[in-house]
């Protein structure tokens, strides 16, 4: 079976996350990885096995490679824009971890640069390939909780908060090498987390009609700042021109959850974890309630892997499902500005 060879840019946990991946599909191979971090280079081609000859110090000797067929990009949100542009340039496919960049302006270069070319990009949002979010929206275009009319969708943990040796309770110091403590790098809860929710809110709204996402409304919009002038807390309700409504909250200090509820004028569909499907379980609530175990036994990174590869293999540019598209990325980066700013 032919095989797809990835490449990976930046080699922090996301990218470990996403190598762990490979090892449960068949049509992809994680072929190089570029870091400028010689220890981070060391440990991945080690743990990994990959050869000397496919790892690289720069970025750019990666992306020149000829035996890349696709790049994973997991750098800071800040350079995003750049590699994008640099991968493209070198007619290299694009998987980009979210959000794929800093605010709406860049994504929207990106667009202009190259939409007379034929390229593959897409944004990183691995839930969107685990099974549950296909049987999510089966169940919802079978008709199963009738008129679609809105949700709640939550993403959020308490990881400022630590117990000292007699258990009392301390809030911990914002470190600004910490990625998402530092807003220059893409920091903060709204465009850390809140992509997430709001990628999934415009995705269900999507199964009513077609979005414009400059008529998206954003309401009763509330924000906790950290010391370091990022989000630390955040909660917003969308309501689209269909008149779909949706309610986010994202946390780094409180336990949110991962829950979401979709509600339609026949019942609810309720899925326990959104973002990981640990457990994989849909809750049916209508007359009648039904749990629905959907089957899940790989690593949800995987799934986003053979789904794109078997998209490269078969010459298609755009994944027919989730249907993720750059116009989409552009609009959800429209709605996370507005909730920023």
């Amino acid at each position: 079976m032919r095989q797809i060879n990835w490449g990976i840019i930046g080699l922090g946990a996301v990218a470990s996350q996403f190598a762990s991946g490979f090892k449960f599909v068949d049509n992809a191979k994680l072929l190089g990885i570029a870091s400028k971090d010689l220890d981070k280079l060391k440990k991945f081609k080690e743990n990994l096995k990959i050869n000397s000859k496919y790892c690289f110090s720069n970025y750019q000797d990666l992306l020149e490679n000829k035996d890349i067929d696709i790049v994973y990009i997991a750098l800071p949100t800040s350079l995003n824009h750049e590699w994008i542009i640099k991968c493209l340039d070198e007619k290299k496919k694009v998987l980009v971890e979210k959000p794929a960049t800093m605010n709406a302006m860049e994504i929207e270069d990106i667009k202009n640069r190259y939409i007379t070319k034929e390229v593959f990009f897409n944004e990183a949002f691995m839930y969107m390939y685990h099974p549950q979010i296909k049987k999510t929206l089966e169940l919802i275009n079978q008709g199963e909780i009738g008129e679609l009319t809105s949700m709640q969708s939550n993403f959020g943990t308490d990881i400022l908060t630590k117990k000292n040796l007699f258990g009392f309770k301390k809030i911990k110091k914002l470190n600004p090498k910490n990625r998402i403590f530092n807003k220059k790098l893409g920091g903060g809860v709204i465009l850390d987390l809140g992509c997430y929710p709001v990628s999934l809110s415009t995705l269900i709204a999507s199964q009513i009609s077609e979005i414009n996402y400059d008529n998206v409304k954003i309401l009763n919009v509330k924000k906790d700042m950290g010391s370091l002038d990022i989000e630390i807390n955040s909660s917003i309700e969308l309501i689209f021109e269909n008149n779909f409504r949706s309610k986010i909250g994202v946390s780094y200090s409180q336990n949110l959850g991962n829950k979401t509820i979709i509600a339609g004028t026949k019942g609810e569909l309720i899925i326990q974890d959104t973002w990981a499907g640990e457990p994989s379980i849909i809750n049916l609530k209508k007359e009648k309630d039904t749990a629905i175990n959907v089957a899940s036994n790989q690593n949800i990174y995987s799934y986003e892997i053979n789904f794109l590869s078997d998209c490269i293999l078969n010459n298609r540019l755009k994944p027919s499902f989730p249907r993720l598209t750059i116009d989409s990325t552009v609009g959800n980066m429209k709605i996370i500005d507005m909730w920023i700013n």
